[in-house]
């Protein structure tokens, strides 16, 4: 698997076990705690002091030894006994104690996994079409171009302090079976002519406002990919709002600048991440025009699934929920070395499957699965569920007590069921999509189900459209009164998703009217939740740990301060030197901005006047100030003069600087360099941690 095969990192997981430890010794505030804490994947529960470690499975890919690693991992370190596979094809443990948590993360990376990125501002798992490498459709397998996306955006300094998190599909053929229309960024693999290359979008999510990605490119060369990527991502570094976590996310670009100013916009990024990464070893797949075809779909397929590779097939588990225990990772990892099966997945509808399995093997394997309680997927069982209440605190409703109690029915429909408004289980793009929300009816507060119909995040889909909110206790009633009108009204062999577009949001209110309608005498009725015993109430939780709790500029400062070295660097070995020098003057504005801000300074933009103020406030620090005025009139020099060897001083000098600056706001975050200073929220380790070679600023 290459890259994919370890991408831990010994010492950033020594410096998080230093803030566990400065943390519980009441060293270190809870906000630059919490934001480290997720940037490690490590994210708080409704249950006090214990944690959800998310393991991060770059386009769901796994193998026998990672599966014994979270075996182990969950029987040393966790007390509960399930795992959980998530929509965006991660593994997930709950339970995990705090001061365990160090530990947890050495066991996995010694099995070569990693939970870097997997919350927080960041770009959070890659996703991929399931059967990418063994689809008959494909164009390209798509795990090369993933494999390179990780390699370049894992611990890049651009990545690491977002406005908000970020999600990336890629998929294989025009299909999209990554759905990239619900993503910030998808990438399809695409045919023009006899080219081959991608077509992108961006500006797509879920949540409480759903919104479908539009197209940024129609086509580009596999050598753009990357630029192209990044292009939008700094797009939503640079313009989405840090102040408002609610409208934070890239899809609010969209709406800000209209569609086609977006596109400006982006266009306008374009030009320098092109020119900066011109030299950059981009992935290269191997292109075919594929075949046409049944397109699997976006989670494992609901059958035993022919493959391109002739007399292989791949074969789907269903996997209930999403969960499973030690003992069965360990048996599925046996059945992987004894039937020398090396590919196992996860995938988005939270199931696994098994590729490049001989015709030969499918009964026995058939059985051994069976000993487990595992096998292929039935009709009904396509049911996805959050954890909602039984550890996210976010939840609002039980989604896992629910789920169980919903089937998909004779036409395996996909039923998608979310605790709370966010979506982590995608009802958006399920035929029957619901989250749970409260409702004040007659005085008391109901749980509710809010529901959506006819979603297909897929090409030539479209996110589902909102319904009727029902009553958590009548939504078993309102999905088989959906299914059986479904049954009895569609044409001939109409998908769900034509059917519910043709029949439109007002029919599905008429037909569960009566499901809405609450009197006063049934009230006692629909007070509880699924699994409880006590009346529905909404417990106030501080909110949920997504996004960080605290947006803090000064870090966000030292990280694209970073990013910037690394395009004045590039810049500068393709004697783009104009160019160059105004990197490393946006290396110095950023990071003299970042500490004035740390310090209490007047917000200026120029040089000089930055100069001056830190001569203003930091009279103890003559060599910051006056190296910053040296910067101001160095950068000043017309281009005509500029010279390699020039250059070479100045950034040299500009490095030292910013090394003494990152001293100075660390000691100032401790409070060891001006008397009285009280402790602020500073992640600026992480940026400091990478090597001089590659994004240390």
């Amino acid at each position: 698997m290459g890259y994919l095969d370890n991408l831990a990192n010994d010492g950033e997981i020594a410096l998080y076990d230093q803030s566990v430890q400065e943390y519980r010794d009441l060293k270190m505030d809870v906000t630059r705690f919490t934001a480290g804490r997720l940037q490690m994947g490590i994210y708080g529960q409704r249950q006090e002091g214990v944690n959800m470690v998310r393991i991060k499975l770059p386009g769901g890919r796994v193998s026998a030894p990672k599966l014994r690693t979270i075996a182990s991992a969950l029987e040393k370190f966790s007390r509960h006994d399930v795992v959980h596979i998530t929509t965006r094809q991660d593994i997930q443990m709950h339970y995990v104690p705090l001061e365990q948590t160090p530990a947890t993360l050495r066991h996995l990376a010694e099995g070569g996994l990693t939970t870097r990125e997997a919350c927080g501002n960041t770009i959070r798992n890659i996703t991929t079409c399931p059967l990418s490498g063994v689809c008959p459709r494909q164009h390209t397998d798509v795990t090369r171009h993933l494999e390179g996306t990780v390699r370049h955006m894992l611990r890049n300094p651009l990545t690491q302090q977002m406005p908000r998190k970020f999600k990336i599909s890629l998929s294989a053929c025009e299909a999209d079976c990554a759905q990239g229309m619900m993503h910030d960024l998808g990438v399809i693999a695409v045919r023009n002519g006899d080219r081959f290359g991608f077509k992108v979008v961006a500006g797509g999510g879920l949540g409480h406002k759903p919104h479908e990605a539009i197209v940024v490119e129609e086509f580009i060369e596999e050598r753009d990919l990357l630029p192209v990527m990044e292009a939008v991502i700094q797009l939503h570094n640079r313009y989405s709002d840090r102040a408002k976590r609610a409208k934070s996310r890239i899809k609010f670009l969209v709406d800000k600048f209209g569609p086609e100013g977006f596109v400006e916009k982006y266009r306008e990024e374009l030009v320098r991440t092109k020119s900066a990464l011109a030299n950059i070893d981009y992935p290269k797949g191997e292109w075919s025009p594929g075949k046409d075809g049944e397109a699997p779909g976006i989670g494992a397929p609901r059958r035993i699934f022919p493959q391109k590779q002739a007399g292989y097939y791949v074969f789907p588990i269903s996997v209930p929920m999403g969960n499973l225990t030690a003992s069965q990772l360990r048996s599925l990892a046996d059945i992987c070395d004894t039937f020398e099966l090396p590919d196992i997945r996860t995938s988005q509808d939270q199931n696994m499957f098994l590729s490049d399995v001989p015709e030969a093997k499918i009964e026995p394997l058939r059985a051994a699965l069976a000993a487990l309680g595992l096998g292929v997927p039935k009709a009904g069982d396509d049911v996805v569920a959050c954890p909602g209440t039984s550890t996210c605190r976010l939840g609002i409703t039980s989604s896992t007590i629910l789920g169980p109690k919903l089937s998909g029915g004779e036409h395996d429909l996909k039923i998608r069921v979310s605790g709370c408004h966010n979506g982590c289980a995608q009802p958006e793009a399920g035929d029957i999509g619901i989250y749970g929300e409260g409702k004040r009816m007659h005085g008391k507060l109901v749980p509710h189900y809010q529901m959506y119909f006819g979603g297909n995040g897929m090409a030539r889909g479209a996110l589902a459209f909102k319904g009727p909110s029902i009553p958590t206790a009548r939504i078993e009633e309102a999905v088989k009164r959906v299914q059986s009108a479904f049954s009895a009204t569609r044409e001939a062999d109409e998908p769900f998703f034509s059917w519910a577009h043709r029949k439109d949001k007002a029919y599905f209110n008429d037909l569960l009217a009566d499901l809405v309608e609450v009197k006063p005498e049934q009230v006692e009725s629909v007070l509880r939740d699924h699994g409880q015993k006590a009346d529905f109430k909404v417990l106030q939780l501080g909110g949920g740990e997504c996004a960080g709790i605290v947006q803090t500029r000064t870090g966000t400062s030292f990280f694209e301060a970073a990013h910037e070295r690394n395009y004045r660097d590039a810049l500068k070995f393709q004697l783009k030197f104009a160019d160059s020098v105004g990197c490393a003057e946006e290396i110095a504005r950023l990071l003299a901005q970042g500490t004035l801000e740390l310090i209490g300074g007047e917000k200026r933009d120029d040089l000089p006047g930055l100069a001056e103020e830190f001569r203003r406030l930091l009279p103890t620090k003559p060599r910051l100030s006056r190296s910053l005025a040296k910067f101001a009139e160095d950068f000043a020099s017309p281009a005509e003069e500029l010279n390699d060897a020039r250059l070479t001083e100045w950034f040299a000098e500009l490095d030292t600087w910013t090394m003494e600056v990152a001293q100075f706001c660390l000691d100032f975050d401790r409070g060891l360099d001006l008397e009285g200073a009280l402790p602020r929220p500073l992640p600026v380790r992480s940026a400091l941690g990478r090597s001089p070679s590659s994004a240390t600023v």
